[in-house]
């Protein structure tokens, strides 16, 4: 019988949906495109979709059949942060939608997908980022060295939202509506930046000060990269779209506050993934367990991609889509790792494990 079981579907699951859905993505934006990418991007966004569909009918059947259980996981501090994936997937899968999807589906049919998903991720991720740290406050049990990586996952959201709400503008009306999400996604931008610099500065001093900590925890420490390279992603898109929206003077400094913001960004950014992959090597040689939070070396690195692919795209600096194409390469790498990691451990018959183990 398989591993996997319907009993204690938890909500991190959902992160093999985003880190799916991000390669789709990081592929249709690369700068260096050449054939039979993006088929494979479509392709790896249909996996993507599949399994976003996978995760809401079992976690609906885990909610159903498993209540008591379920309702247990918003109590439990480490796992309630996790409720920010299911939102970031629905966003991923959406935005794959118009940037991939649409050559199978046609652009009308991805445009409303992803204004569904969009939508529904919003207010998910919305929500998440008041509930989950209003818990934290008042209902968790926390340590002075409790801070992880994971507390970003419930205030990433309305950055997810604000990057991929960008792809929307063009298909909303030129003035009032059209400028009226621009703004709404400036809010998200704020909304989910700030939040995480307080979150990262906490993991910092928690690092500093009682060290890296258990090995099984080691992989989050790479989510610090998804607000700092969707934070680019977004100023690059949003700044791509304000045709129709505002115009003039206002238009010209959004390209330029995209550009500043990103090249100052992508520094921190690259200073984390050198420290980040310094520790996790370091951690590998001593056994690094796997987990779902394994997940966590997909979806930010890939939000990386797709901030340099358009901090390149704005600035025309072939070194920016040299970083890029860079770490796509990582990130697919990860992906398909990570990707065969989670299917062996947790699909694959454990009369074939057991097999194997042996021999």
């Amino acid at each position: 019988m398989p591993q996997f079981s319907f009993s204690n579907v938890t909500p991190n699951w959902f992160a093999s949906v985003m880190g799916t859905g991000i390669v789709a993505s990081a592929a249709a934006v690369l700068p260096l495109q050449f054939p039979g990418l993006r088929v494979a991007a479509l392709v790896v966004w249909l996996i993507a979709a599949a399994l976003l569909v996978f995760f809401v009918v079992a976690e609906v059947a885990h909610w159903a059949k498993h209540g008591a259980v379920a309702r247990r996981h918003h109590l439990d501090p480490v796992m309630a942060h996790f409720y920010g994936a299911p939102p970031m997937a629905f966003l991923t899968v959406g935005a794959g939608a118009v940037l991939v999807g649409r050559d199978l589906i046609g652009l009308p049919a991805a445009v409303a997908v992803d204004a569904v998903l969009w939508t529904l991720g919003t207010v998910g991720g919305l929500i998440s980022a008041v509930i989950v740290p209003y818990l934290a406050f008042t209902r968790h049990e926390n340590s002075a060295d409790a801070a992880f990586g994971g507390w970003l996952m419930p205030v990433v959201p309305p950055m997810v939202s604000a990057a991929t709400g960008a792809l929307l503008l063009p298909f909303l009306p030129a003035g009032q509506a059209r400028e009226t999400l621009l703004f709404a996604c400036y809010s998200m931008f704020g909304l989910s930046l700030l939040a995480s610099l307080v979150i990262i500065v906490q993991l910092w001093q928690r690092l500093a000060v009682y060290k890296v900590g258990s090995r099984a925890m080691v992989p989050t420490l790479w989510i610090v990269l998804g607000p700092l390279g969707q934070s680019i992603t977004a100023v690059t898109l949003l700044a791509g779209h304000t045709s129709g929206a505002v115009g003039g003077s206002l238009a010209r400094a959004l390209t330029a506050f995209a550009i500043l913001y990103g090249a100052a960004v992508l520094g921190f950014a690259l200073l984390w993934l050198a420290i980040s992959a310094i520790i996790t090597v370091r951690t590998a040689r001593e056994g690094l367990p796997f987990s779902l939070t394994w997940w966590s070396f997909t979806f930010p690195v890939g939000t990386v991609v797709t901030g340099t692919a358009g901090l390149a795209a704005r600035t025309g600096l072939v070194a920016v889509g040299a970083i890029s194409v860079a770490l796509f390469v990582v990130l697919v790498v990860a992906w398909a790792t990570v990707g065969i990691r989670t299917l062996v451990n947790n699909v694959v018959p454990a009369e074939r494990l057991t097999t194997a183990r042996a021999n």
